[in-house]
């Protein structure tokens, strides 16, 4: 005879069905987030405040699932596919330092944004006019709404104490107190890896086979193409460019404490041993820096895109002591070139920086005029040129005979077309400032 299940476990079959159901009312309308909607396990918890994840488990408390289902089975609905969307959107792993209790409200805002965008009655809700208004302060400041952007929008609100406990109480639903902290790297690369696939996969989804369902999934479609955008760390992206050579150091690799200290104490102060005074190491020491001067880029970004390259510069691990970058100003012809030598160079450059030139948008000028540096031997292993630029331009015909990264500020996450011998990196203020 079958042991009779304690409450307990009776709770979790029953929670568990609800689950079901709601991902499967999900699934109906939006076949696309098929993989998306089955990949949080189910874990009971009494624990929790509500739900939560960790972008692995679902977590629930039966007692608050089961009521909520009998209250109100939309919201039930609207709850798991926030949860879904938060790992979509990478949310739990993307906080990077920011303050947590902003960065939570910024991602939830996000999450209910999206979902108030969309027409399915499985998850349709009346907003109210705090939703409303809020949506409407950020979409003038942004087109689409991602939560690095709503964070820095609304920490400039200076909220009080009771607006920001308004705003948390209008947009809060689940509990984040699972999503792991920015010092567990290990589970942070696990949850990346997974939902960066499931994220690219439906996004070839919603633009191919299920164009009609995701037309009526709102901005969804958007969203997730700004989030699957590939994100660099600008300083390793630099590091493209070194090369390997030999520097004047100690090579801490190649010497042998145990002969070194064996010799001290036999002969007093003549070691057996000393160490190597040069080591090869992979170092940048030469590249060019492009900055387009038409109208579309302001003198804030492009000095905030050279005091981050002065960043990777400052560093002893990265640089040459002695360095040879081009510096070259170019909007439809080349206006100015100044050529940087060590970091104290670089500082002057930003000091002073005046952007010359104000017509449209020409790449070609650029890549003849570094062409021609090199035919005079001004340079020696350049290993690449950036372009810094967020305007639409003519490109070279050809392939230079160097390695090149067009980096695009985007405020509009257009995507941009650039040759295929060519790198991209788009970035935003945000990555700059960090």
């Amino acid at each position: 005879m079958a042991a009779e299940l304690t409450t307990g476990e009776k709770l979790d079959v029953v929670s568990r069905k609800i689950l079901m159901v709601s991902r499967n009312e999900l699934y109906l309308k939006m076949r696309f987030m098929d993989v998306a909607l089955s990949s949080l396990f189910f874990v009971m918890d009494e624990g929790a405040d509500g739900m939560g994840t960790d972008g692995l488990y679902l977590y629930y408390h039966p007692q608050y699932l089961g009521g909520l289902y009998r209250e109100d089975r939309i919201q039930v609905n609207r709850i798991y596919l926030h949860l879904v969307l938060h790992g979509i959107f990478r949310h739990m792993v993307r906080k990077n330092g920011r303050e947590e209790r902003l960065y939570s409200l910024a991602c939830d805002i996000v999450t209910e944004s999206m979902i108030d965008s969309m027409q399915h009655r499985c998850v349709l809700k009346s907003r109210s006019w705090l939703r409303r208004e809020t949506y409407r302060r950020l979409k003038k400041e942004m087109k689409v709404l991602t939560a690095e952007k709503v964070y820095g929008e609304i920490g400039r609100w200076e909220l009080s104490e009771a607006e920001m406990m308004r705003l948390e109480t209008e947009f809060r639903v689940d509990d984040h107190s699972y999503w792991p902290s920015d010092d567990d790297q290990k589970k942070q690369n696990q949850i990346e890896n997974k939902w960066q696939d499931i994220s690219e996969q439906m996004e070839t989804d919603m633009e191919t086979f299920s164009k009609e369902s995701s037309a009526e999934s709102g901005n969804l479609v958007d969203q997730v193409r700004v989030e699957n955008r590939a994100r660099f760390d600008y300083r390793q992206f630099l590091r493209k460019f070194s090369v390997l050579k030999e520097e004047m150091a100690v090579d801490q690799d190649s010497f042998d404490y145990v002969f070194y200290s064996y010799g001290l104490s036999l002969y007093g102060n003549m070691p057996l041993i000393e160490p190597q005074e040069w080591k090869e190491v992979q170092k940048v020491e030469e590249f060019a820096i492009v900055i387009d001067t038409s109208m579309s880029c302001s003198g804030e970004l492009v000095k905030k895109f050279l005091e981050e390259t002065y960043g990777v510069l400052s560093e002893n691990d990265s640089f040459f002591r002695k360095v040879n970058i081009h510096i070259i100003q170019c909007d439809d012809q080349v206006q100015t070139d100044q050529k940087v030598t060590s970091e104290e160079e670089l500082i002057e450059y930003m000091e002073d920086l005046e952007l010359c030139g104000e017509g449209g948008t020409d790449f070609r000028p650029a890549f003849a005029y570094v062409e021609q540096l090199m035919e005079q031997h001004a340079f020696d292993h350049l290993k690449g040129l950036i372009y810094f630029t967020d305007g639409r331009g003519i490109y070279p015909a050809k392939m230079p005979p160097f390695t090149t990264a067009f980096v695009f500020m985007k405020e509009d996450y257009e995507d941009v077309d650039v040759p295929p011998w060519a790198m991209k990196l788009i970035l935003e203020e945000e990555d700059l400032e960090r």
